[in-house]
């Protein structure tokens, strides 16, 4: 896939947890017309963007039309999730990080991911989960970053 600037690597958090920044900005780059229609917009709200929106209790199409509606920051839109969805404790926050991660490494998402890197040809990078394989699909090297431990 291309390189979208403005886009973040599913690794960057917003308060405690993962992703939740890369969704918002797919959100926002979706209604700028910026946001590769063919690599991203039919995933739009499904796959992690669902997780995600699951895990925090909130419907996706809620949180697109706060996130649209501008004059809010990241961190106002996860404190408003939370408030809808209610806030996730500590415990809960470690635990999703983890599993999302880690998606990918010896689990059912296994064999999507092995799939995904013969596709884009990434069989000579150190692809271990999934958001291994957004950020090098990306040319971003979560490797050499240690994307996990910002």
């Amino acid at each position: 896939m291309p390189t979208v600037p403005g886009l973040r690597s599913p690794y960057a958090k917003v308060g405690r947890i993962v992703y939740f920044g890369r969704m918002l900005d797919k959100i926002r780059l979706h209604a700028a017309g910026t946001l590769p229609v063919a690599d991203y917009v039919p995933n739009l709200g499904k796959g992690f963007d669902l997780r995600c929106c699951s895990f925090l209790r909130v419907a996706y199409d809620e949180l697109k039309a706060r996130v649209l509606a501008g004059g809010t920051t990241d961190a106002q839109l996860l404190a408003w999730a939370h408030e809808r969805g209610g806030a996730r404790t500590d415990e809960e926050c470690e635990i999703w990080n983890g599993f999302m991660m880690k998606r990918g490494w010896r689990d059912a998402g296994a064999e999507t991911l092995a799939k995904r890197i013969a596709e884009s040809h990434l069989e000579h990078k150190t692809v271990l989960t999934m958001f291994d394989y957004i950020d090098f699909d990306e040319d971003r090297d979560p490797v050499t970053g240690k994307s996990w431990m910002a």
